[in-house]
């Protein structure tokens, strides 16, 4: 099994050993199932859609809030190898005000509303694409596949650093905020990893069915697949927003 670069998702993911102190790994009568995995994120998915267009209709200012709580959460679910629904269910609370308020400010900011709605439909339709593809055995998550897209997304998480690092040095880099050809084109290239991401989420989900997990780590498998989605979503934000602005 090759690691997937989502964070929330690793090989360690579905082993037993890191639930030593656990009483439900031994129930063999409720296994993890895709169907369930499914259920769940549709349930995360539904709470995030609706904070988020609560907090964009009404209260954008507390981008703030939703991006430090989730990021908080975020952290303690990883270091924590928490699989409480509560937990998880919070993360998507504080990512739905974040996106609100994030998808408010960009569509201000280029005078443009709308895109948030085009956003999250494409990115259910990458969704929907690549869980064909993969179901189809179109593609699958080979060692080849796995070198190419953690040397891809070690790249761009190194632009992301000197970007940040760029907010308080006072520069930018053309190639996260340029509306230019470079720019658009890296904005296409990081929602192509994003997309094959989602193969990597596919297959190690696929995997804990197979080594019947049980099924409380369903809502771990549905948090690591939303924190792809929420990074997709983002992704193609900032792609229409360049689009948009070259108006």
């Amino acid at each position: 099994m090759y690691r997937s670069r989502n964070p929330t998702l690793s090989d360690s993911t579905f082993d037993k050993s890191n639930y030593r102190e656990t009483t439900w790994w031994n129930d063999t009568s409720n296994l993890m199932t895709m169907e369930g995995t499914v259920e769940k994120t549709a349930i995360l998915l539904l709470i995030t859609t609706t904070l988020a267009i609560a907090t964009y209709a009404t209260m954008p200012e507390l981008f703030i809030i939703g991006f430090l709580g989730g990021l908080i959460t975020f952290l303690i679910i990883i270091f924590t190898k928490s699989t409480n629904p509560v937990a998880i269910c919070i993360y998507a609370f504080f990512q739905g005000i974040s996106l609100g308020g994030f998808t408010y400010f960009i569509e201000k900011a280029i005078d443009m509303q709308g895109l948030g709605i085009l956003a999250a439909a494409l990115t259910f339709v990458i969704l929907a694409a690549m869980l064909t593809i993969y179901r189809a055995g179109l593609i699958s998550w080979n060692r080849n596949l796995a070198i190419a897209v953690y040397s891809s997304i070690g790249a761009i998480l190194f632009i992301y650093v000197v970007s940040f690092i760029g907010i308080f040095l006072g520069f930018e880099i053309p190639l996260i905020h340029g509306n230019g050809s470079v720019g658009i084109v890296f904005s296409l290239f990081v929602i192509g990893i994003g997309a094959l991401c989602l193969v990597a989420d596919f297959d190690f989900i696929e995997k804990g069915v197979e080594r019947g997990a049980p099924k409380q780590l369903e809502w771990r498998a549905a948090f690591g697949l939303m924190v792809t989605l929420i990074w997709l979503y983002i992704e193609i934000l900032n792609l229409l927003a360049k689009l948009a602005s070259r108006r």
